[in-house]
């Protein structure tokens, strides 16, 4: 417009202020705590496409009615993040992340299972990205399905009392995920041999030449043995068959009536 005045530059920059100011007017509370993955100790913490996160235990007590969700973004959509956008909408959609969506929400629960007690010898953690069944359906845009590249990626939780936002975590720190391996840099079989394999493969190639060449000779001495041997048949012994003459049988006249 020939009558408008240029953006100051300051006001891209206000943005996530006035953002935050405006969740605070709603009543939003932020909670003292920052979601952190699991002890490394478990296993399998971060693969190519899944971390697994500690569980936000205690923290929602405050809201029991609410609906906890896990917004997962990635970092570059951290500043601008606005909780009055819903799971569930296309803003939202994890089938959209991260090209048409810079955040998703998923694995929506409830206080009840983020209670203050831990039960002895329980595993609580919350895996993210292992749901494979819903990862393309569109009418499950609260999919937590696979994570589609390394990242990085920060996330929080966000409780809701139906479409209004109570309380939030801290976003995590950046969580960067595994990278599949070039074949390029896997090494070949041969690289990993020492001087000692080399050795005992020669040697096991000699005692398996020379237990070879012991078979053959015994095989050809075998052979050899049988043919030069002389075999005994016996002959079948002559069948004499002897002829009767029937002279002492004579006809008998009929009896005469």
């Amino acid at each position: 417009h020939p009558h408008s005045h240029p953006r100051h530059p300051r006001a891209r920059t206000m943005l996530p202020l006035l953002l935050l100011l405006l969740a605070t007017a709603h009543g939003l509370e932020k909670l003292d705590y920052k979601p952190q993955l699991a002890s490394p100790d478990l296993g399998g913490l971060k693969t190519i496409s899944t971390f697994v996160l500690e569980q936000p235990r205690c923290h929602f007590k405050s809201y029991p009615n609410a609906d906890i969700w896990l917004v997962v973004a990635t970092s570059k959509a951290v500043p601008n993040f606005n909780n009055s956008v819903g799971p569930g909408t296309p803003e939202r959609a994890f089938q959209r992340f991260p090209t048409n969506a810079s955040a998703y929400m998923t694995l929506n629960t409830t206080f009840l299972n983020y209670p203050c007690t831990k039960p002895s010898g329980e595993i609580t953690v919350l895996r993210v990205g292992s749901e494979t069944s819903c990862a393309k359906d569109m009418a499950r845009p609260t999919c937590n399905g696979p994570l589609p590249g390394p990242g990085p990626y920060r996330v929080k939780f966000l409780a809701l009392e139906g479409s209004e936002p109570v309380a939030e975590t801290y976003w995590s720190d950046a969580i960067t995920l595994k990278t599949a391996q070039q074949p390029s840099s896997i090494p070949t079989t041969g690289s990993r041999h020492g001087p000692g394999m080399i050795a005992l493969t020669t040697i096991l190639s000699i005692l398996f030449a020379i237990l070879l060449a012991g078979l053959v000779a015994m095989l050809v001495f075998w052979g050899s043995d049988a043919c030069g041997g002389s075999s005994t048949f016996t002959k079948p012994e002559a069948v004499s068959v002897r002829r009767y003459n029937t002279h002492h049988v004579y006809d008998q006249p009929a009896a005469r009536l």
